[in-house]
Formats: C-alpha cells, structure tokens, sequence
C-alpha cells in the first residue's frame, strides 16, 4: 500500500478536529489492526469505491464520542438519540470527504456512512483488504481512524514504515 493513501487522513482528521470540534489532535504511529480485533464503542463507517477501494471507520470510546458530538452539534447528545447517530456520520463524512480531496489524480467516490454504537463491536472488511489503525488523540480523548484499502499485505508493512518515517 502507498504511504500516499495514509497521508491524507491523517491532514483530514487534524483539520476537521481543529475546524469542526476547536481540538487539537496529535496522531501516533499508525500500524496494521489485527483482523477481527474490536473497535471503540462508536463508530462511524463510511465506504470508498473507485481508483482507491477500502473502508474508513471513524472509532470512539463512548465517553470521548458524547463529548465531540457535543462540540461538533453545540449540544450533549446520548449515544441512543438518532441525531448523535447523524453527527457520528457527518464526522466519518468529513474526514473522508477532505481525504478524498488529497487523489486529485484518482478517481475516488464514498458511500453514505453508517454508525454502529455497542461496546466491543467488530468492524469486518474484505479479505483482501488491508487495514491500518491511526490511533489519535485530542482534547477529549483517544480514538483511532482505520483505513482499509485493497492491497497486499507486504505493502501495507511498508506503508506503516514509511508513514511513520515521515
């Protein structure tokens, strides 16, 4: 996988973090996510088809995702209340649609993203899709974006060496 396909997630979530929730947010070393390992109790999921093909899957802990809710909608939310839900989406929405932004020279589409709220839930891709964690951390708290792309698993370790390089 080509470290270039990284990169623009990890720009997107500074910006929106920064633009949207007034947050900074400091990324750690991305590395693979072991196949069938849980997310965080939140997560918004959203679809990329085209040149790049994968899944992106904005994850929380319950805790950290009220919390941002609350700063991206000016008010506290539960995590039952279907606007939460919505605010979930929009966030995967606008990480993935400011990455997307980053393939000028590739033709790249999302889907309309999905929200999955429940402790130790698995997030499950294609088999051929490599997956790899960007664990984050902002004012609020941890969370992780995972970006899964179709490509082998030998160039998705040199992707994590090389994103970690730079």
């Amino acid at each position: 996988m080509d470290h270039s396909y990284i990169l623009p997630f990890i720009k997107s979530i500074t910006n929106v973090f920064e633009t949207m929730l007034q947050s900074h947010v400091s990324v750690g070393k991305p590395s693979l996510k072991a196949s069938g390992s849980p997310c965080y109790d939140v997560s918004g999921i959203i679809g990329m088809s085209g040149d790049v093909e994968g899944t992106i899957v904005l994850s929380f802990p319950t805790d950290v995702a009220v919390t941002c809710v609350a700063k991206f909608v000016g008010m506290e939310l539960p995590p039952e209340h279907e606007d939460f839900a919505d605010a979930i989406g929009e966030l995967v929405n606008m990480v993935t649609g400011n990455a997307k932004a980053e393939f000028q020279d590739k033709k790249v589409n999302i889907t309309c993203p999905s929200v999955v709220v429940g402790q130790d839930h698995i997030v499950f891709g294609s088999k051929e899709v490599v997956c790899i964690d960007i664990p984050c951390e902002c004012d609020y708290g941890n969370f992780v974006v995972e970006v899964g792309l179709k490509q082998g698993t030998g160039a998705a370790k040199d992707s994590v060496a090389e994103v970690s390089a730079a």
